[in-house]
C-alpha cells in the first residue's frame, strides 16, 4: 500500500504533509482577474484623495496614494503606500505599508500598519478601494487602544501640539 506514495521516477516516498508553494496559473489568473477589476472599479469611483495602479507590469505589486482627510491635521498631507498581493488574495489581504514616512497612532517607523481589516477581520469582499479609504478615515480616527506609535498616541488629545509635531516630520521627511 505505501508505494502509492512512492513516486516511480526517483523512488521516493513523496511528503504528503508538506504544503507545496507552487501557485498553479488557474488561480494566478482568477488572482489578476480580480486585481484588474478592483483597477477599473477604483479608478470609475471618483473617490477624492485615493488612488492606486500597479507597480509596472506586476498586477501583484502595487502603489497608492492617500491624501488626508479633510477637516484633520492631516488635511493637506499626502502618502503612498505599497499594497503586496499575496497569490490567494482575496482570501488573505495584502500586504499594506506606508513608503512616504507617517506619523501616526496606528503606523510604526517602519510603515506597518496596525488595523483589523488587514489582520483578523479581513473578508474576501473587500478590495483595494475599501482598503484605502478605511486607511483614509484611519487617519482622522485613530484606534488609540492598540497603537503602534505609542508618542503619537499619548500626544492624539492635543490637536494643536499633535499637528505641530506631524507637520514637522512630514516635512522632514520629504526633504531627505
Amino acid at each position: 500500500m505505501s508505494a502509492q506514495n512512492i513516486d516511480p521516477a526517483t523512488n521516493q516516498t513523496r511528503n504528503k504533509d508538506k504544503p507545496r508553494d507552487v501557485t498553479s496559473s488557474k488561480e494566478r489568473h482568477s488572482v489578476s482577474k480580480r486585481l484588474q477589476q478592483e483597477l477599473r472599479t477604483l479608478l470609475m469611483s471618483g473617490d477624492p484623495g485615493i488612488t492606486a495602479f500597479p507597480d509596472g507590469d506586476n498586477l501583484f505589486s502595487w502603489i497608492a496614494t492617500l491624501d488626508g482627510p479633510k477637516d484633520t491635521v492631516y488635511e493637506t498631507l499626502r502618502y503612498k503606500l505599497t499594497l503586496e498581493f499575496p497569490s490567494d488574495y482575496p482570501y488573505k489581504p495584502p500586504i499594506v505599508k506606508f513608503t512616504t514616512p507617517c506619523w501616526h497612532p496606528n503606523v510604526d517607523q517602519s510603515g506597518n500598519i496596525c488595523l483589523d481589516i488587514l489582520k483578523e477581520n479581513w473578508t474576501a469582499s473587500y478590495d483595494v478601494r475599501t482598503i484605502l479609504l478605511s486607511l483614509q478615515s484611519l487617519l482622522g480616527e485613530p484606534n488609540n487602544d492598540s497603537p503602534l506609535n505609542a508618542q503619537a498616541a499619548d500626544m492624539w488629545s492635543n490637536q494643536l501640539e499633535y499637528k505641530k509635531v506631524l507637520h514637522e516630520k512630514y516635512k522632514a521627511a520629504k526633504t531627505d
